[in-house]
């Protein structure tokens, strides 16, 4: 009885431990990201895309600015100027009008000829355009280096698991050369070598573990916010069914392609430049109108006898009011200028020039990197059957040569040159999905369909 209680007290004491101890928190799982889900993260966290973001933003206000400038302005001037006194009305400075001088004035400023002078804001508008342009451009070269990066971990991961799958190739070797050793079947020099292709394999683990985490370090500072968060990707490499015919990206990538836009709206912009270019040959009218007071005294009406010239001959009037408004036209007319204004002219026009020439290299360009890309991917694609047959004929080959070596016909040379041929078959393959998967990417890219 007593030792039953003994236990059953235990039993409680030991419930009641394990009540009180904190739970362990449950261990989060890595983000699995897609392909989709990297461009996307790239163009929230990748700085390229927020500088070229920047700019445009910046030629936003340049536009707000240009049109602002073609508006009446409102300013407010609030002066006091005081001169020494020498008993005379103005006091020692001729040019003043008394030794007191209030200026409080509201100033409207208008140049009239901008009403119908629209051409900065037009190049104003184009340089947004430019600036929107070059985000696309941005954006698709952020895009390849996802690109890239992506499966670059992809073919990582995938020769990660080829190395595993050669190590234990060269594991069961080294286990038959040991038996075969024990049996007298073979020399030790055998199973010295088995062991070499382990030592090897083992190392060619570690290496591909290294290249997977460079490769996704090399993503995560691009979709990452912080490169302590634990993700892995979707390998979506696989046989391509057929080749995409070169017709349904070039139909739509002359209409997509940001280079082409940017070249355009900055042929656009530099025609308007040369229209504001010509706007200084043209007179300018200004308006200007003043509101307030330009005293002796700071006050709306003068009281007593004022004291400053600007009330001669009636300075002795009680009663002289200070508040009111006054306003001046100037028209401004160019004469001569030593021929800057032709040269600015000539310049716009060269720069017309110089941005009609960038635009034809632009769509050659742009045709030339769409050809290109499909040749990469034509030929990524012819290999791909071909990689796959090394694969097979490989391994068909190891396999062989493991028979012939257990019956005695074989050199463990031999088994070791199959094994490493059949990993390097495997890695190959690996390499040449990725090639075609890349060169369709960038395809997609190139053409705005991705």
């Amino acid at each position: 009885m007593l030792i039953a209680l003994l236990l059953l007290q235990s039993i409680l004491a030991t419930a009641q431990v394990s009540s009180q101890q904190p739970k362990a928190a449950p261990t989060k799982a890595p983000l699995l990201l897609t392909l989709q889900d990297a461009l996307a993260r790239a163009k929230q966290y990748g700085t390229q895309i927020q500088s070229a973001d920047i700019v445009a933003r910046l030629a936003k206000e340049d536009r707000t600015q240009a049109k602002a400038a073609t508006l009446p302005s409102l300013s407010v001037m609030n002066q006091f100027i005081y001169t020494e006194g020498n008993g005379t009305p103005s006091g020692v400075f001729v040019a003043n009008d008394g030794v007191h001088v209030y200026n409080e004035q509201a100033t409207v400023h208008e140049e009239l000829l901008s009403f119908v002078r629209r051409g900065e804001i037009r190049v104003a508008t184009a340089a947004q355009s430019v600036a929107k342009a070059r985000i696309g451009i941005a954006q698709r070269g952020l895009n390849l280096i996802v690109i890239q990066d992506y499966y670059a971990i992809v073919v990582a991961q995938r020769k990660s698991a080829n190395a595993a799958s050669s190590l234990k190739e060269a594991q069961q070797f080294l286990d038959t050369t040991k038996k075969q050793e024990a049996g007298g079947e073979v020399a030790h020099a055998d199973v010295i070598k088995a062991q070499l292709q382990v030592n090897q394999r083992q190392r060619d683990i570690q290496d591909a573990e290294l290249a997977l985490q460079k490769a996704k370090v090399d993503l995560g500072v691009l979709v990452l916010p912080d490169l302590s968060i634990d993700y892995s990707v979707v390998d979506d490499l696989s046989n391509p069914a057929e080749l995409p015919a070169f017709d349904q990206f070039s139909e739509s990538a002359a209409n997509t392609s940001p280079e082409v836009h940017t070249a355009q709206a900055a042929l656009k912009q530099a025609h308007l430049g040369v229209s504001v270019a010509r706007y200084a040959y043209l007179p300018s009218l200004g308006l200007d109108f003043w509101y307030g007071i330009n005293a002796n005294q700071f006050a709306i009406q003068a009281t007593g006898q004022s004291s400053g010239r600007s009330t001669q001959p009636n300075f002795l009037v009680p009663d002289r009011q200070n508040l009111g408004y006054s306003a001046a036209a100037t028209l401004s007319v160019p004469v001569w200028n030593w021929g800057s204004i032709r040269s600015k002219v000539k310049q716009a026009k060269l720069r017309e020039e110089q941005a009609a020439l960038d635009l034809s290299a632009s769509k050659k360009q742009s045709q030339a990197n769409l050809t290109s890309a499909y040749n990469e991917l034509k030929v990524a694609f012819l290999q791909i059957a071909s990689l796959r047959s090394s694969v097979d004929l490989s391994e068909e080959s190891l396999r062989l040569t493991l028979l012939r070596y257990q019956a005695g016909e074989a050199t463990a040379l031999e088994v070791v040159d199959a094994e490493t041929t059949a990993n390097l078959a495997r890695n190959a393959f690996a390499d040449g999905l990725a090639r075609y998967k890349v060169a369709l990417t960038n395809m997609q890219n190139l053409t705005g369909t991705l």
